[in-house]
């Protein structure tokens, strides 16, 4: 009795005690109605064990121990010259001790707590017994002025923003998380779920994952924006600088199709990997428009200048091998990290995927695509 046991991956459980919350799950009710809140927690509970792929549910009511309340009669406590407050204060001196003075040791100062010895107030009847004064020589005993209670199984309090709260927890099994959250939202959205006065919010890892979606969005977009102003300075050309950023946009949709294909879940590691695809096909990019530039030159200076079709398949081919290198080595390097092989691997498996499935559409889009569409661009622009 009282034992709870709770089976997860090492990694997994590690990351999830980093964040404060194991459980990948975790609805935190909030209520200042201490009955209400318990009812609703343990119903939830019940209903989250119910969605396919939600195992080790738990209502959040942690059982502290048992407690011991002292409720004083304030009429029969001034009768004998007493107030409720003298009362509870020599009460907590006896139980928890008031510190009398502060002795130095080292550079710190230890307190000198006294207190009434545990052995005289381990049962109700001892501390029914403990003497109260009034202050001006007479002693009572407690049990004149007040009447003890036991309560066992007092839960443990958790408050959060200053309101009082329950988390319910659970973990994900067999299914991925963005599927199973949409599930339990729809649970919770459901009219009459939550008693009118209480509102919930989602935590856990779930609310780390958005975050964290939410920064590497930012961060995925700035990525795009300093590129495109990056081609703008370089070729001082809005043709040139769009059609260079459509590659690096294509591949992202082709990091999306590898991590269809490989069954691999859009995480914060595979968002990582398309924030780098961003920066590796641009490059590639300028590897060809670079080739580009010079043979464009070099003709320039000719006697028999090459039309521009003629110049993109020259920088095509004198191209093709130094991109072809580029992706392979890149491919070739990640695909242990892709297989997860060695310890650890599987946690950025997901980057390693993104990143060899935007390499893999890489070459095509720089070698075949980005030639025709700079080509139909600078058509109309010579019309």
């Amino acid at each position: 009795p009282g034992l709870d046991v709770d089976v997860a991956q090492l990694l997994e459980d590690m990351i999830g005690d980093l964040t404060a919350v194991p459980q990948p799950i975790e609805v935190k009710l909030f209520s200042d109605n201490v009955g209400q809140l318990d009812a609703t927690a343990k119903k939830i509970a019940a209903q989250l064990g119910k969605i396919p792929g939600v195992v080790s549910v738990r209502n959040g009511i942690n059982p502290a121990g048992d407690a011991l309340e002292v409720h004083v009669d304030p009429v029969k406590a001034a009768m004998l010259g007493l107030d409720p407050r003298s009362v509870a204060d020599q009460v907590s001196a006896a139980v928890t001790g008031s510190v009398a003075a502060e002795l130095p040791q080292g550079p710190k100062m230890i307190a000198v707590r006294v207190w009434v010895p545990p052995g005289d107030r381990a049962e109700i009847e001892q501390l029914a017994a403990l003497p109260i004064s009034d202050g001006h020589g007479h002693v009572f005993p407690l049990s004149r002025v007040a009447t003890l209670s036991q309560q066992r199984g007092q839960p443990e309090i958790d408050h959060e923003n200053l309101k009082r709260m329950l988390a319910v927890t659970a973990r994900i099994e067999g299914r991925d998380m963005g599927s199973t959250m949409r599930d339990v939202k729809k649970l919770l959205e459901a009219r009459g779920e939550l008693p009118a006065g209480m509102y919930y919010e989602l935590g856990g890892l779930y609310q780390q994952q958005q975050l964290a979606f939410h920064g590497l969005t930012i961060v995925l977009l700035t990525a795009i924006a300093l590129v495109f102003t990056l081609l703008l300075f370089l070729y001082e050309s809005f043709r040139a600088a769009i059609v260079v950023m459509i590659q690096p946009l294509l591949a992202i949709c082709g990091v999306f199709i590898g991590l269809w294909l490989t069954g691999t879940e859009l995480d914060i590691s595979s968002m990582m990997g398309m924030t780098m695809i961003v920066g590796i096909v641009t490059e590639l990019s300028i590897f060809y428009f670079s080739e580009l530039s010079e043979i464009q030159a070099e003709s320039a200076r000719s006697e028999q200048p090459l039309t521009l079709r003629e110049a993109l398949l020259a920088a095509g081919r004198n191209r093709t091998r130094a991109i072809l290198m580029s992706t392979i080595a890149a491919i070739l390097t990640l695909s242990p990290l892709a297989l997860a092989l060695g310890r650890g691997a599987q946690m950025q498996q997901p980057l390693a995927i993104a990143i060899i499935a935007g390499m893999f559409v890489a070459v095509p889009l720089v070698l075949v695509v980005m030639p025709v569409l700079y080509s139909l661009a600078m058509r109309r622009k010579s019309l």
